[in-house]
């Protein structure tokens, strides 16, 4: 279980004063703030055409296995950021992972160890230039440590640009270095669309939770999935935790 993590942020006026703190959400008010806010930025943000059978709600049947963690700001007490977390022993007695419905797993499914989905994390507009994600991240490696997990799984969005050109271009370049080995290696269910070139590109970013997932040592796929309710390319994402980059671990595990 995560215990609370409280960070003093500094104060920017408005209701942005206070501090910040992750902790697991408990009660089914809990659950629905923390849908509520990836329906608020999925949807509402992104324009993501999401399947939910109540408005304002981004819920699936993957919710009830999974631990939702959530940061609170304190003075307001909103949920500013969240992100679910799914077992393999959960996902055996559900619908195995999320990721399973974009990738072929059937190499990740071989690995030794404790494997632990992470997925639908997403930030509060009005937070995501301060510690939320840095907070939410240390509610998820207390989650790694006490479940003695030996492997990260999960989905990283990468914006499609320019008809998915910016994006294949982007993948190609990270796959150079990061690509996941032969052995682990996956299949996306849904293969980005085909495009003739032409055009100028634009320009697409590497995401700061996939940038994350890599200073630690994370590997990728090489292929990315379509995901056409969200109009992104994801890349499916593994982290072994004995393979650290020791400089950042001690930012997301503790240790030195």
């Amino acid at each position: 279980m995560v215990q609370s993590v409280a960070v003093v942020v500094p104060a920017e006026g408005g209701d942005l004063s206070g501090s910040l703190s992750v902790e697991i959400a408990r009660t089914e008010q809990d659950l629905e703030a923390c849908q509520r806010l990836r329906h608020q930025v999925f949807a509402g943000e992104m324009g993501a055409h999401l399947h939910s059978r109540r408005p304002g709600i981004d819920e699936d049947e993957f919710d009830a296995f999974c631990t939702h963690l959530m940061v609170r700001h304190s003075d307001s007490g909103q949920v500013v950021g969240t992100t679910r977390l799914l077992l393999d022993r959960d996902a055996r007695r559900g619908h195995g992972f999320y990721s399973e419905t974009e990738f072929n797993l059937d190499n990740i499914r071989t690995l030794p160890g404790t494997i632990l989905e992470v997925g639908r994390t997403c930030i509060h507009a009005d937070f995501r230039s301060r510690s939320a994600l840095a907070i939410l991240w240390s509610g998820l490696a207390r989650m790694v440590d006490i479940h003695q997990v030996d492997y990260l799984i999960g989905c990283a969005s990468i914006e499609m640009g320019n008809r998915g050109l910016a994006a294949r271009a982007l993948i190609e370049r990270l796959a150079e270095r990061y690509a996941l080995a032969d052995a682990q290696a996956v299949r996306p269910r849904l293969p980005l669309p085909p495009v003739e070139h032409g055009g100028p590109d634009e320009a697409v970013t590497v995401p700061p939770l996939l940038k994350g997932y890599l200073r630690l040592g994370a590997r990728i796929s090489r292929e990315a999935c379509w995901d056409p309710d969200f109009d992104v390319a994801d890349l499916f994402v593994v982290l072994d935790r004995d393979n650290l980059e020791r400089r950042y671990a001690r930012h997301f595990m503790g240790t030195s």
